[in-house]
């Protein structure tokens, strides 16, 4: 799992009028907790990129007033207009003690129905994990192998994992194979094609009797 090192000033000032200048210096109001009592700090806003501006799963090492802490991003804000981002909540990691966190998914393997012509439309992207950070994965894998066209992979095709525990339901479909336009018309013609020459066969065999 990759893991990103961050530094960090500890913060004594707060308040809206604080943050304010905080954001002004080109920096970013952050805050830690599950340390016992909460930990403000800021930090540049470059040195989030690679925990924020990422669709991965990445560890957080951050240093902040000479201590260090493993720990996860939990929550951020941006500014709706700017898009600028304001605020970071980061959560420590305590071997032992129970997190759930959104981790990405990967496919592997190559789906018949895909090679047949069908699209993968992946409609479920992270799904929920609760661990321990002692068996904190990065993403979770599905193999679509025996994917079939119109056919549907599910949260409970997931394999298990030691220490893991999916929250999402398991009925909840993740990824199908969708029939393209094309090949519904050309499906349709021929079943309309097929149902007209039994017709005609039924009829002949009736002419004849």
């Amino acid at each position: 799992m990759e893991v990103v090192k961050v530094s960090g000033e500890v913060r004594d000032n707060l308040g809206k009028k604080s943050s304010k200048d905080v954001r002004r210096s080109g920096l970013v109001p952050a805050v830690i907790y599950g340390i016992g009592g909460p930990v403000h700090f800021t930090v540049k806003a470059l040195d989030l990129r690679d925990l924020i501006y990422t669709a991965e799963f990445k560890l957080a090492e951050l240093n902040v007033g000479g201590e260090s802490y493993r720990a996860i991003v939990k929550d951020y804000q941006f500014h709706p207009v700017t898009d600028e981002l304001r605020h970071v909540d980061f959560l420590a990691l305590e071997d032992g003690r129970t997190i759930k966190v959104q981790v990405p998914v990967t496919f592997t393997g190559t789906s018949p129905g895909v090679r047949g012509g069908g699209k993968l439309q992946v409609s479920v992207r992270r799904i929920k994990i609760k661990t321990t950070p002692e068996h904190l994965v990065d993403h979770v894998t599905l193999d679509i192998s025996d994917l079939e066209l119109g056919q549907s992979i599910r949260v409970r095709d997931i394999d298990a994992m030691e220490g893991v525990e999916i929250q999402n339901p398991g009925g909840q479909p993740i990824a199908t194979v969708e029939v393209p336009r094309a090949l519904r018309s050309a499906a349709t013609a021929e079943k309309k094609a097929a149902e007209k020459d039994a017709k005609k066969a039924a009829k002949e065999v009736a002419t004849e009797e």
